[in-house]
C-alpha cells in the first residue's frame, strides 16, 4: 500500500484502499483538479488511458493529482511539509471550490509520505 493513502487514512476515517479507490473514481469521472483545465488532459502527460488503471494497483505510490483529488473530494486543504530540499519549503493544496473544511499536513521526503501527527 502506498504511503500517500496510509497517511492521507489516518486523518480520513477510511481505509487507504477505499481512499485509493474513491480518487481513482474521482480521476476517471475526470473530476475536475484544476480550475480551467480538464483532468483527462492533465492525465495525457501522465501516461494516459493506463493512468488510473496503474493508479488502483496498491503498489503504485500516489503524488500531486492524488492529493488535489482528495482536497476536492474531502473539502481539505493539504500542506506537504517539502523535507528532500534544505528549505523544508510547503506545498498548499487547496479544493478548487475554496471551500475547505479541514486542514492536515503531511510529511513529503522524496521517497515516502508520513502524517504530520498534532
Amino acid at each position: 500500500m502506498s504511503c500517500l493513502f496510509n497517511s492521507l487514512s489516518y486523518f480520513i476515517n477510511e481505509t487507504s484502499f477505499n481512499i485509493r479507490q474513491k480518487i481513482c473514481d474521482y480521476i476517471e469521472r475526470n473530476g475536475q483538479l484544476i480550475d480551467g483545465l480538464e483532468t483527462k488532459e492533465i492525465l495525457k502527460y501522465e501516461g494516459g488511458n493506463g493512468y488510473i488503471s496503474k493508479m488502483r494497483n496498491t503498489s503504485t505510490w500516489g503524488g500531486a493529482i492524488e492529493i488535489q483529488a482528495a482536497c476536492n473530494i474531502w473539502k481539505y486543504k493539504i500542506i506537504v511539509n517539502n523535507h528532500r530540499d534544505s528549505k523544508h519549503s510547503k506545498i498548499e493544496f487547496m479544493p478548487v471550490s475554496k471551500n475547505i473544511e479541514n486542514t492536515i499536513e503531511l510529511q513529503w521526503t522524496g521517497g515516502h509520505y508520513e502524517p504530520i501527527r498534532k
